[in-house]
């Protein structure tokens, strides 16, 4: 009977040992390293290093390591998300719909090669755009890339500076960067983003001629979210107030931003595929 007993332990030991390194191999790597790999290979740093364009190239060549990364954010339950903190959510989510855009561009890229298309606006249809088109699976459910941008991060997250995070792979986007976004570092990576975006004068720009200052229409489209008080926020002024030493260029522009004293313009947005060939 002792043996028997004894035998039983051993079973239940080895069990549970088995049950603790499986929970350890399937735990989700909230540093997201198969991306940020994917992406130190493929994303390039303009040389004033203000604007990043991306090797399609090669990525098209090479989609496995792309490929398996999204299969591991596909594989994340929505029980499971719910337990995670509020930025590992944040940063879950921003890396997929970056990731799932470069999927996108790569499942098409043979249309791009042949000059059928030139963005990313081309690969919609009369009836359906683009960031409509249901091919991906996340938190249990078939997606499109505005369930991600629109109903999950925009009405779950209060951080406006997303909008200089998501990479709709356009030549006028915001940089996509050569990492993922981690939560123990995304605070500093969006704040990154926001300057990095802002501080590039072709994208954002100041004309003391015209009293006025150009931004991307991205801040016209989502101009609301920075309305709401979020992170301080009530309009696109604040926004400039905090980022005003990164868009100007000598002390006349800096004392010209600080009276706060101009109007705001839109400039035009350039939709072609943010690919290498368009540095």
């Amino acid at each position: 009977m002792g043996r028997l007993i004894d035998g039983k332990i051993l079973v239940c030991l080895f069990a549970a040992l088995f049950l603790m390194s499986a929970s350890k191999v399937q735990a989700f790597d909230h540093q997201h390293q198969m991306l940020t790999q994917v992406l130190n290979e493929v994303v390039k740093l303009s040389p004033n290093k203000k604007q990043t364009r991306v090797n399609y190239a090669q990525l098209f060549k090479q989609p496995e390591p792309l490929n398996q990364y999204l299969a591991q954010l596909s594989s994340v339950k929505q029980s499971e998300y719910q337990l995670w903190t509020n930025d590992e959510q944040l940063s879950f989510l921003i890396n997929a719909y970056n990731g799932f855009t470069l999927q996108l561009i790569i499942q098409n890229y043979a249309k791009f090669q042949s000059g059928k298309v030139e963005s990313i606006k081309d690969l919609g249809s009369f009836f359906s755009s683009p960031w409509k088109q249901s091919f991906f699976t996340l938190l249990g459910k078939k997606r499109h890339l505005d369930n991600i941008e629109h109903d999950m991060i925009r009405v779950w997250f209060e951080r406006p500076r997303i909008h200089a995070a998501l990479v709709c792979a356009a030549v006028s986007c915001p940089p996509l960067r050569n990492q993922a976004f981690v939560a123990d570092k995304l605070e500093q990576q969006l704040d990154d983003q926001m300057t990095q975006f802002l501080s590039d004068d072709q994208r954002n720009t100041i004309k003391l001629s015209d009293n006025r200052v150009y931004l991307s229409p991205i801040f016209k489209w989502y101009g609301e979210d920075f309305e709401k008080g979020q992170q301080g926020f009530i309009n696109l002024k604040d926004l400039i107030k905090v980022y005003q030493t990164d868009m100007a260029d000598d002390p006349q522009q800096l004392t010209w931003l600080q009276k706060q004293d101009f109007d705001i313009r839109y400039l035009d947005y350039d939709w072609r595929l943010n690919d290498i060939s368009t540095f």
